[in-house]
């Protein structure tokens, strides 16, 4: 059945027509939450007319309990969605929602992989996405230019190992506790290290955390996510261990943020799927 279109302009919504959005979608999560919760995560999933939403609770063991979101928030999420529509990029296509308590969350919209889907969405759907909210051509993931049934461009010849990859720590000293022997990195520097480090794009990420292998007994914390900027590809844990543990990248990544000035460059939708290609493997040999 076609979704209603929500009564606003496509990309209309302000910065702060968002922001009271997303806190009136968190306040209704919050309601339906049961007596001492901690964490909580609804992840909203559309394309075309196909909706799809999914919650779940953390039980203090860590046990994940499904739970029945409340459908109040799916046309509050496709306002927010059809607000959010940029011209030549469309909007996005999935937004996980985390909330921990007793006041703190996270929204993550993406619009450039393909969610996880409950059930796979026709191609009609695909097609309807890029004619409801266009993207420019470069701008159209193969993937969904796939899925939409529309011919898709090869990425080409470039090479996976053009990306080089940085690691997290050196090995292990005799004890098997992670070693990193390199130099440290200046206070102010450091700070500007760890804000390129985080904010370059991530290509490839996992909903839950690692443990911290330098405080093994505290709470999972370490994002299991992968960046890039175009020429590295990096472990979220590389700037975690830096910013929480003063653990230094790589001298030559290091390096080679000081020549970007700091400044994390655009990275094109080819070169993310080139990083993932490298991270998984999935390239020819």
């Amino acid at each position: 059945m076609s979704q209603p279109e929500p009564p606003i302009q496509p990309g209309s919504l302000t910065e702060e027509g968002q922001q009271e959005l997303i806190q009136q979608i968190g306040r209704v999560i919050v309601q339906m939450l049961p007596p001492g919760w901690q964490e909580a995560s609804v992840e909203y999933r559309a394309v075309g007319s196909h909706r799809e939403l999914a919650a779940q609770l953390q039980a203090p063991n860590g046990t994940l309990v499904p739970l029945t979101p409340p459908a109040e928030i799916e046309p509050m999420f496709d306002e927010l969605r059809h607000g959010m529509h940029q011209p030549e990029r469309g909007t996005w296509i999935s937004a996980l929602y985390q909330l921990q308590r007793p006041g703190s969350y996270s929204v993550d919209f993406n619009g450039d992989y393909e969610p996880s889907w409950r059930g796979v969405p026709t191609t009609a759907e695909f097609d309807a996405e890029l004619h409801h909210y266009p993207r420019a051509e470069h701008n159209i993931p193969g993937w969904l230019a796939e899925r939409a049934g529309l011919p898709t461009s090869d990425v080409g010849n470039a090479d996976v190992t053009e990306l080089r990859k940085a690691e997290v720590f050196d090995g292990a000293d005799g004890a098997g506790r992670p070693v990193a022997d390199r130099p440290v990195v200046g206070p102010q520097e450091r700070a500007q290290i760890i804000e390129y480090l985080e904010r370059a794009p991530i290509v490839l990420a996992a909903r839950s955390y690692d443990t911290d292998q330098l405080d093994p007994e505290a709470a999972a914390s370490v994002p299991l996510t992968f960046h890039t900027d175009g020429d590295w590809i990096w472990p979220g844990a590389v700037g975690y261990y830096l910013r929480r543990h003063n653990v230094p990248p790589e001298t030559e990544l290091v390096e080679h943020i000081r020549r970007q000035g700091f400044q994390v460059p655009e990275v094109g939708e080819q070169t993310r799927e080139l990083a993932v290609s490298a991270i998984t493997g999935e390239h020819g040999g």
